[in-house]
């Protein structure tokens, strides 16, 4: 049953992706973003805080991600997110692979998601607060089923697998993702996006 909820999860998570960056043409100024955006990503990934729950908060890793979906392009942050889902495998302690299935469940879609920040159109403060709200909950949803049939081992007594999961990775996800989300509309948004038209020009 877990496992089926886990597939169905990314065929829908990556049918639909995959449907919104079909036609996206990229530029070189859009190379340079996402690899400052990458490298910003996993920088801020790798700064981490111990939690009472024996999970760890990054230093609002989120924010990188979550301004190139707002700022530029959502499609952008997709594809953004991928190469960081990958390098963080490969660079970050913690992230290495415990399952296979672990790698499209949650290293490809737990940094992708952020570009659903997007989505909705980022001319108006609630198209975008609700962008975040949509990243925010498939981020904690692939995190909550990957920790649910990977990380099941490591359950407290008594707790059972979606109890320990959803305790862990509510415990970190949930204020990484407000304080995330707080930073980036605390941001003088409008201007951001101008300058960086302008400079496009």
């Amino acid at each position: 049953m877990n496992n089926a909820i886990g597939i169905i999860f990314a065929v829908l998570y990556y049918t639909v992706t995959f449907y919104f960056v079909r036609d996206l043409k990229i530029r070189t100024r859009d190379l340079a973003f996402c690899g400052i955006v990458i490298a910003m990503t996993l920088i801020l990934q790798s700064i981490r805080f111990p939690l009472p729950t024996g999970a760890t908060i990054s230093l609002c890793s989120p924010v990188p991600l979550l301004l190139l979906a707002v700022l530029i392009d959502y499609r952008l942050s997709f594809i953004t997110g991928w190469i960081c889902g990958v390098l963080a495998m490969l660079i970050i302690p913690g992230w290495q692979l415990v399952h296979w299935g672990q790698f499209f469940l949650e290293h490809m879609i737990c940094f992708s998601c952020l570009g659903y920040a997007g989505i909705f159109g980022t001319d108006k403060r609630y198209k975008i607060i609700g962008g975040m709200i949509l990243a925010s909950v498939l981020k904690i949803a692939g995190h909550l089923i990957s920790g649910v049939l990977f990380f099941s081992q490591n359950a407290w007594d008594g707790w059972g697998a979606w109890g320990y999961s959803l305790a862990y990775n509510l415990s970190q996800n949930v204020p990484l993702c407000i304080l995330s989300a707080v930073i980036v509309l605390m941001l003088p948004l409008k201007s951001m996006r101008s300058a960086l038209n302008m400079s496009s020009k």
